[in-house]
């Protein structure tokens, strides 16, 4: 088992301990001394007030915040958890994928969503509907332009009569393909590297518009529906699979939340996803993934 960590860069309430250059450094520098295999961000380019309001929360743009942990680290992951792919051009996307591997020495993973935020969509000017069929257009045009010299594509709302990027990297980064749903499953098979699903409970699951999943039991069933799609499509290649606990919920109860992770990793999941709510300075988020890191990552220390 591998563990990814969340950077506070959400936490725009606390800006001045959260959301600063020295911020972002500090703790990216501290979670790779801590061991945590990567860090992440999310992606919300255009939140509206109604959804804010509600709960949810702002993000600095994900490949300039993760250039910030790039340069303040050496062995440290850089992961997108997720990025919206049909907010942007597959293009200006590869160019920052390409950007942030030629600076950080090939440390990204590209994890990538269809996205649910309807009003989001529509400030930014993108059609919702149009949401799955972009997604996919936008893996695979990220992935041919990263691995061939020349990329020529007729797209849904763009043509290129052969774009070149440079510089070349040895391999494109794993793209991880996020989503409970069928078809998120079926993209993560048939286009992805790892697969990244997420707790959501029914009462959740109309708003974030994806597959309920509210325990271990529906992650192994999902998990059967992942395996039978890749037997039928042909696919021997490995995937991975990252998820966050059930009991992140409540991280402070490790002994719950170590007994999830070992459930976890006996269905097959290989990266499991942690945070580190309710921290109001650095000081206290850093000492809470120390926490995580002495109890919960030395207990799986060997195993991924």
């Amino acid at each position: 088992m591998r563990f990814t960590i969340g950077l506070p860069t959400d936490r725009v309430d606390r800006a001045d301990e959260f959301v600063t250059g020295a911020a972002v450094t500090e703790c990216a520098r501290a979670l790779e001394g801590m061991g945590f295999d990567a860090c992440f961000v999310t992606d919300h380019p255009a939140p509206d007030a109604k959804w804010l309001a509600a709960g949810g929360h702002h993000a600095l743009d994900p490949f300039v915040a993760l250039s910030f942990a790039a340069a303040a680290t050496t062995r440290l992951r850089l992961q997108t958890h997720i990025l919206v792919l049909a907010y942007r051009n597959p293009l200006l996307t590869a160019k920052s994928v390409l950007s942030l591997e030629a600076l950080s020495g090939g440390r990204t993973i590209l994890g990538v969503a269809a996205g649910y935020l309807k009003p989001e969509f529509a400030a930014l000017g993108v059609d919702f509907d149009e949401r799955n069929a972009l997604t996919d257009e936008a893996i695979d045009v990220v992935r041919a332009t990263l691995t061939q010299d020349v990329v020529v594509h007729e797209g849904r709302h763009f043509r290129t009569r052969g774009t070149t990027m440079a510089p070349r990297r040895p391999a494109p980064p794993p793209i991880w393909v996020g989503g409970n749903s069928t078809a998120a499953i079926r993209r993560a098979v048939e286009r992805g590297d790892g697969w990244v699903p997420f707790p959501n409970p029914a009462s959740a699951a109309r708003t974030v518009r994806t597959a309920n999943l509210a325990s271990i039991d529906d992650l192994a069933e999902r998990l059967r529906f992942l395996r039978e799609h890749a037997a039928a499509v042909g696919r021997t290649e490995p995937l991975d699979v990252c998820m966050s606990p059930f009991a992140d919920r409540d991280p402070y109860d490790v002994g719950r939340l170590k007994e999830e992770i070992a459930a976890l990793a006996e269905l097959g999941v290989t990266w499991c996803v942690l945070g580190v709510p309710g921290a109001d300075t650095r000081r206290e988020y850093l000492a809470r993934a120390q926490r995580l890191a002495d109890e919960v990552l030395a207990a799986f220390a060997g195993t991924a």
